[in-house]
Formats: structure tokens, sequence, C-alpha cells
């Protein structure tokens, strides 16, 4: 069987083609996987403006779609169902996607899914790996989003924890805008940082012990936040104004400094997860799973206490379709469709 994937939850318009495999090892192939990013669009204002990005996904959709569906060598006629992000995210971006997947599957005549996009993100790593040994714990680091969860069957994920405040995401974007290094910020924090020294600079670490008042029902010990940290970047840079520019080295230990912090309490809490759910194996997913320290501080933990690690390739950490088509097919063969009154959520829960 094969599934048509379409995501647009933010500013990259993707479709994709699925397999499904008949192995119950590894249960999907990716036949294509097409993005269109709008990176230089959003660059020059320092982040994603929703307008534009809905406007944008209009232009591309029928051409990703196209493209997809050629590279995959698939016809409408080949397809078992049609999969689209439903939520969270930019909800008139959302609504372009889920717009033209209603529409297709109407006129195809093919059943179609609705899937969550953290939801995605988790199975990008079934994708290539196969199927996790379970239960797993799976950090999510995506846009908006730091969240961990518990797998402990296949398409049942409980959150665990999540952020206070800022995500990871957005701290990398704000140190990066505070050191004027253009947008996106996790890509070059990630690169300046490989030649900087990650104790240059003394930053702050916080460790939560209390319920969130807006999430009482989760113990709270594994929340993340990361505006601390973005706080005591920004107080060093104001600091240092008015004097000498900053050298190339002084951006780099900046930006090493930070990433360390950051990368270790993701780790941190993941492992702590780990343990007292008893894991048998860790993930990362999401865009900044794509951060070079992140992957192999991941390794290195895992490898040290003998558990095994999963984290998706590149192409495949950052928003695509290819994830949303495999969760769709999760989805569809649990007997979980959608109906053509279905709309778009920008604040759906997982």
């Amino acid at each position: 069987m094969l599934i048509l994937g379409i995501e647009t939850s933010c500013d990259e318009t993707s479709a994709a083609i699925v397999e499904e495999t008949g192995d119950a090892a590894r249960p999907w192939a990716i036949r294509s996987n097409v993005i269109a990013s709008q990176a230089s669009i959003h660059r020059d204002w320092g982040g994603v403006v929703p307008e534009l990005a809905s406007r944008q996904h209009i232009r591309d959709i029928c051409g990703v779609v196209a493209r997809a569906m050629e590279d995959g060598r698939a016809g409408w006629s080949d397809l078992g169902a049609v999969a689209v992000t439903q939520g969270p995210g930019l909800v008139g971006s959302l609504l372009v996607g889920v717009s033209f997947a209603k529409a297709a599957a109407a006129a195809a005549h093919l059943p179609l899914v609705a899937v969550h996009h953290l939801a995605g993100h988790i199975e990008s790593l079934v994708l290539e790996n196969g199927e996790l040994p379970l239960p797993a714990v799976v950090l999510v680091v995506s846009g908006g989003h730091t969240s961990l969860y518990l797998v402990e069957r296949p398409g049942k994920y409980e959150l665990l924890s999540r952020t206070r405040d800022d995500a990871a995401g957005e701290a990398y974007d704000k140190v990066a805008k505070l050191l004027g290094l253009g947008y996106p910020g996790g890509p070059v924090v990630d690169r300046l940082a490989r030649s900087g020294n990650d104790r240059a600079i003394p930053l702050p670490t916080t460790r939560l012990t209390h319920a969130d008042r807006n999430a009482p029902e989760l113990k709270g010990d594994l929340d993340f936040s990361f505006s601390g940290v973005k706080t005591a970047v920004a107080r060093y840079v104001n600091q240092k104004k008015g004097y000498d520019p900053f050298s190339e080295a002084e951006v780099a230990d900046i930006c090493a400094s930070f990433q360390r912090v950051v990368t270790t309490a993701l780790t941190d809490r993941l492992f702590d997860a780990a343990r007292r759910f008893q894991a048998k194996s860790v993930g990362i997913a999401g865009g900044v799973s794509a951060n070079s320290r992140l992957r192999a501080e991941l390794q290195a933990r895992g490898e040290r206490r003998e558990i095994p690690t999963f984290l998706p390739s590149l192409p495949l950490a950052t928003d695509n379709a290819a994830m949303i088509a495999a969760a769709g097919l999760r989805k569809f063969r649990a007997g979980v469709t959608a109906s053509l009154e279905l709309n778009a959520d920008a604040s759906l829960a997982l």
C-alpha cells in the first residue's frame, strides 16, 4: 500500500509517498519526500511571518505534491490513503495542507487520515530504524515544542514533561538574534560552537522540582526551562555594549557555552526519564535533533548506559511529509480515519 503525506504546519511545504513494506521490523519505506523551504523568505524578518508562510504554501502545494507523486512513481489510483498534518502549528499554514488533502481525498475517493505533527516526528524514528524496543522514551524538540513522551506500544504516546517557557529551538533563534547571526539560529549557533570554548561563559542551568500549575497531572521534575539561559546570554551581551564588538572567537565561545547548557539539559532529562520508566530504548526527534553536539551526546551516553539510542537522519529531522505519511499509515492500520469535515487545529493535543 502507498500513502500520500502532506505537511504544511509552519514554513516548509512537503509531500511524500511512503510504502508499506509488509516487514514487521521495518514497516515503511520512503519512495519520495519533497520539501520546499521558506527560510529565505522569512530570514529578513528574523522569524516566521504567518501570513507570508500561508501564502507561500498556496503557491507551492500543487507543485510539491506533483513532484512527490512523480518521484514516488505513483498515480492517484495507486494510493491507499491521504495523510495530512492537522496540528499543531500556524493555523493559516495548516489550513492549506488540510484543504488540499480533503480535496484530493474526495476527488480520488481515498480515505483521509489526520496526523498530529509531533506523532510524525516520533514515527520518523521508526521510519528509518524500524520498530523501537519498547517501552521507549522519545524527546521531541521541534520548533515551539520541547517534550518527552513515553511510547509503551506502537501508536500510543504519553506526555511525560514539556518546557515551561521557551522551547529549545526558540532559545537558539533568540540567542542567534542577540548575536546578529540571522535566522534560523540553530544551524549557525551549532556551527560556530564547534570552534568555541564551552566553559568560557558561566551560564545557569535550571532544575525544576515542582509541578506546573498549568499541567498539574505531570510531576514536573522532568520539565524543561530555557528562558534563564537565554536571559543570561542577553545580559552578558548587553553588558558588553559600548565596548569593542565581539571577536569571532568570543562569539564562538558564547555559542559553545550556550549549546553546552541546552544539550546537557535535554539529555539529562531524557536519560532520567529512561531510568524512571525502565525504557528499553531512547530517541530524539524534531529539528533540534540535527544539532551535532546533541547527536554526539545522545550516542555517547547511550553507549555508556548500554541502552539503544535512535536519531533520524538529517533530512528527516526537520519538518517533512514522510514522517506524516508514516504516522498516517500507523493510524490507518489501526482503523482511524477522518471525515471531510476535518479542520486544522493550531493547538492540537497529542
